[in-house]
């Protein structure tokens, strides 16, 4: 009775180890398992969001140059354009010229601002600045209010002419703005005179 009993603990012993063994290497079949179908797929898709980002990379670095450039750099049309609005607004009318001390506006110039006072007239919208200056004898002050007189002495005879006051400005920067610096007589008489400046053409 004794024996049998020993051997029925044995026999149920062993039965639960071969269970537990057998769901040992199930648990540890399906683990590997696993592992080798996941694995894989994990990997194909680091490289599938590796490949993209380096396409997006390649894109990005072949068109920022292209619209860098396009944005940045100015046409040789739109340079040119400028060069030329700027060179009508500096010198479209010549300057008039003043002998020494004085602010009268000679005859020899009158045609001059006669042409001014037409163009004014068929461009009837645009305004305009009459710059005075002088040249570096005397103080600064004098010479300020010298340039005032000589900006508003030609200002005043082109109203004579038909131009209405209100479209033209006056301007006066003595003896600080020299057309040439030399000290020579010849240089002092290009710095005595009436500059124009088109500050707009209007519509």
């Amino acid at each position: 009775m004794v024996t049998e009993l020993i051997f029925f603990y044995f026999k149920e012993d062993s039965m639960k180890r071969f269970w537990v063994f057998l769901l040992l290497i199930v648990f540890v079949s399906f683990g590997c398992k696993q592992r080798v179908v996941t694995q894989p797929e994990s990997q194909e898709r680091l490289q599938q969001q590796k490949e993209q980002q380096a396409r997006e990379e390649a894109a990005r670095s072949k068109t920022t140059p292209e619209n860098i450039t396009e944005q940045k750099t100015p046409s040789l049309e739109t340079v040119e354009s400028l060069e030329q609005s700027k060179e009508e607004k500096e010198g479209l009318f010549k300057d008039i010229l003043f002998d020494f001390d004085k602010y009268n506006v000679q005859d020899k110039y009158k045609p001059e601002l006669k042409s001014v006072a037409s163009w004014m007239m068929k461009n009837t919208n645009a305004r305009l600045s009459v710059e005075g200056n002088c040249d570096e004898r005397g103080t600064n002050e004098y010479n300020l209010a010298l340039g005032d007189r000589r900006a508003k002495a030609v200002k005043d005879y082109l109203v004579s002419l038909g131009v209405a006051s209100s479209r033209i400005e006056t301007l006066s920067y003595g003896e600080e703005k020299p057309l040439c610096t030399e000290h020579t007589e010849e240089c002092w008489t290009k710095n005595r005179r009436a500059h124009f400046v088109v500050l707009s053409r209007g519509k």
